[in-house]
């Protein structure tokens, strides 16, 4: 696999820009399988949680080599602490995310752009924007994953420390204005319910993880609304990267069929 730090100029965020890229070549070297060669690679954008960066999936799961045998490229964009959002008080962060970036990538390098070779995961923050790239956007994936995601802030907001609170709001605006709206996965999976063409969607969540009530309350909603959801539960994990190395392993099979 080649992997690139990816730096250009970003028109929506009006500022300099860094992704990292992992792309397939046919010859991997030591240790891995020769990746399939021919047809324009798949591609994978793979979405950080709230602390962390683009390098995060790099350091601390073995993604490059998970990626390596399905001639997958894997996008790492960095978005700060707003949640794929439009910020309220900040940067237009979903517009560079669900517009912008693909359009550059698919100018910098040759990737597939067909819906069913087109994937989108995510940890926590990163699994909220999965989802809400997939639910927003469905003719355009293939499949979509949440790993331990933050896919029901706004339930109860009495239960979010005054802190958090006002971080959200600078992102969000009202809180209480949310529900209901496109920032929202309840309303955005209703919406969307009877699209044409509509995303695979895999959630997974350890028991022990403090999002794992939110995530049990997700999954059968996305049902109810005729949404294909497969639902993975370990019990004792908490909220900890062993568990997101293992799930996109095999979240990367999952999503091709294998």
């Amino acid at each position: 696999m080649a992997f690139l730090q990816v730096q250009f100029f970003s028109d929506v965020l009006q500022v300099a820009s860094t992704v990292n890229v992992i792309l397939p070549e046919p010859k991997q070297g030591i240790g891995i399988k020769a990746s399939e060669a021919g047809e324009d690679p798949k591609v994978l954008y793979l979405l950080h949680g709230y602390s962390d960066d683009h390098s995060i999936w790099m350091r601390r799961t073995s993604v490059e080599r998970y990626a390596a045998q399905h001639n997958l490229a894997v996008i790492m964009p960095a978005v700060n602490h707003s949640f794929y959002t439009n910020e309220e008080q900040g940067e237009r962060y979903w517009d560079y995310v669900a517009e912008e970036l693909p359009e550059i990538m698919h100018r910098f390098f040759r990737l597939s752009k067909k819906p069913e070779d087109t994937f989108v995961a995510g940890l926590s923050m990163g699994g909220y924007g999965a989802m809400k790239l997939a639910l927003t956007h469905p003719d355009r994936f293939g499949a979509a994953a949440s790993f331990s995601g933050a896919v029901d802030m706004f339930a109860d907001l009495k239960h979010i420390p005054a802190g958090r609170q006002k971080g959200l709001e600078r992102i969000f605006g009202n809180l209480k204005k949310v529900v209901g709206s496109g920032h929202d996965l309840y309303h955005l999976m209703k919406v969307n319910a009877k699209a044409e063409h509509k995303p695979r969607i895999y959630v997974a969540c350890g028991d022990a993880d403090f999002l794992h009530k939110a995530n049990l309350k997700f999954v059968p909603e996305m049902e109810k609304h005729g949404w294909d959801v497969t639902y993975y539960e370990e019990a004792g994990v908490g909220h900890e990267w062993a568990f997101w190395d293992r799930e996109i392993a095999k979240f990367i099979l999952w999503m091709l069929g294998k």
